[in-house]
């Protein structure tokens, strides 16, 4: 633990701001390179809070000497102010965003794109590559959502959950009761809930940023249109033809990616870089410090090996 707090404490620190992409508040983490060559896009799960991610943008920016920009874009509304007034964001949007992102800050830009997706942004991800396959170059998906798992219960139980109104906003009211209390009780609940395994990192952007009305909101009305939407078959087509520049990491015993999907993507894409991460991290790396190292050194790995 003193090992990782050190690493932390020297390593290159992500900025975080906020700009309009689209006229929508847009939270960013980002670490910018001198004379880049790669530039690696990391697109959140859900909750897509880029706050998560800063532990594993910080080290992956290290373990690419430096020699990459790292980029994290968060989902609209998913973050601490309310700056859209309620209004509730689909899948299909959230992934409009993200072109219209791409589109706005890399129309001129000569350097290679990578993108990096986390669960359902692994999804995203290859809705993006779609639309702009001259633009991306590499396409890495960790702990991948592209289909449902009809024998996942906790699936079930967040889709029932999700598309019920009235639940929706029931669970929402309830998570920023929790998130009204005095800070210091907050955290205590957070953390009691959380376990010991969470980051500092994690414990402080569940407290920022989750903890609101409108993002629990948004987080739950997104689920749900992931949900209509992932009951479709991905698109093997365009995987297959594509397989050369795509790669995704599955764990062990994660419902959201179970490894009948890998075999499945073997079978349909055999020339898609598959691994299965083995080291005990869960599907919320990004929510521990050693889960958060451990992928970065994958995907760092993988963009060697590709550039």
């Amino acid at each position: 633990m003193e090992k990782a707090r050190l690493r932390a404490f020297q390593r290159e620190q992500a900025t975080a701001k906020t700009c309009m992409v689209s006229s929508f508040a847009t939270d960013f983490l980002e670490i910018r390179a001198k004379e880049p060559s790669v530039h690696v896009l990391v697109i959140p799960g859900n909750p897509g809070i880029v706050a998560f991610y800063k532990d594993f943008v910080e080290e992956l920016y290290e373990n690419l000497g430096g020699q990459a920009s790292i980029t994290a874009i968060g989902h609209i509304s998913h973050s601490k102010k309310d700056a859209e007034r309620g209004r509730l964001f689909s899948l299909h949007e959230q992934i409009d965003h993200k072109v219209d992102f791409i589109e706005q800050e890399f129309q001129h830009s000569e350097q290679s794109l990578v993108l990096v997706g986390h669960s359902i942004g692994a999804y995203i991800c290859l809705e993006i590559f779609k639309r702009l396959q001259k633009k991306v170059k590499l396409c890495v998906g960790l702990y991948p959502f592209l289909t449902l798992n009809k024998k996942s219960m906790k699936q079930s139980a967040i889709g029932y959950i999700a598309r019920s109104s009235l639940l929706s906003k029931g669970v929402s009211s309830f998570v920023s009761f929790i998130g009204s209390l005095q800070a210091s009780v907050t955290m205590g609940i957070v953390r009691r809930l959380l376990g010991p395994s969470w980051s500092v990192t994690a414990v402080e952007a569940t407290c920022g940023h989750l903890l609101w009305y409108h993002t629990m909101r948004n987080v739950l009305f997104m689920a749900m249109t992931e949900f209509t939407k992932l009951s479709e078959e991905p698109d093997w087509n365009f995987i297959s033809a594509k397989q050369d520049q795509i790669a995704f990491l599955f764990g062990v015993d994660d419902h959201w990616g179970p490894l009948a999907h890998l075999e499945e993507i073997s079978k349909r894409a055999p020339g898609v870089a598959l691994s299965v991460e083995t080291e005990g991290h869960t599907h919320g790396y990004c929510c521990t410090e050693a889960g958060s190292f451990w992928a970065a050194d994958y995907v760092a790995n993988l963009i060697k090996t590709k550039f």
